[in-house]
């Protein structure tokens, strides 16, 4: 993972970063085999995608479930704006953003915030969500399992479970960062895609349950 402007990024809590998708997906399957667990990703030509139906093995969580996870967590409605509430600036100690503690390394910073980590945080060094899930936002954004598609088109009927689409260019990401400071990067509905590594994007694992 090295550094970034002198601050490391290679802690032993650290979360995992300036890693690709394929190389998740490849990692997930050394994982998965080693626990005795069925590969999720396939290799076809020059990239990896997932079984369809998945397996049993360690991947990556679909948009549709980190959105559930993140936003949906315990709420009725809409779902949470942040993960801390309805209104910026985030409460004292909410995530690891773009804060104080950044400002001589980052072009944009929440001056009024400070979660005393420059760059990414040991993982879990946050509360929770109602689920128990930590740093669903802030500190790393997260590839998603889903293909992202420039022209989707809102479902004619409700779909349980999607999988997104088969093909695409681009991979979904979710959640805000610790170089995140704008209102839009910091909504829990944020989402962009990417195809390269980031100092600032790393991911989580799933499994289904048999």
């Amino acid at each position: 993972s090295g550094e970034f402007s002198g601050q490391t990024l290679n802690g032993d809590t650290q979360p995992v970063v300036r890693v690709t998708w394929d190389e998740v997906a490849q990692y997930l399957n050394w994982l998965s085999i080693r626990d005795g667990f069925q590969p999720v990703y396939e290799q076809k030509g020059s990239v990896w995608v997932p079984s369809r139906p998945l397996r049993n093995g360690y991947r990556l969580p679909t948009e549709a479930e980190w959105e559930w996870a993140a936003r949906f967590a315990g709420q009725q409605g809409p779902g949470l704006k942040y993960s801390w509430g309805a209104d910026l600036p985030p409460p004292d100690k909410s995530g690891n953003y773009a804060d104080i503690a950044a400002a001589k390394i980052l072009p944009r910073t929440l001056v009024t915030y400070n979660d005393s980590f420059p760059v990414s945080a040991p993982s879990g060094s946050f509360e929770p969500n109602v689920f128990g899930i930590y740093d669903m936002s802030g500190n790393v954004s997260e590839w998603v399992q889903d293909y992202y598609v420039l022209d989707a088109v809102e479902a004619p009927a409700l779909v349980e479970d999607p999988l997104g689409p088969e093909v695409g260019d681009f991979h979904i990401v979710r959640g805000s960062s610790w170089r995140s400071a704008h209102e839009a990067d910091l909504r829990l509905a944020y989402r962009t895609y990417e195809s390269e590594r980031r100092e600032d994007l790393g991911f989580r694992l799933a499994r289904n349950l048999e």
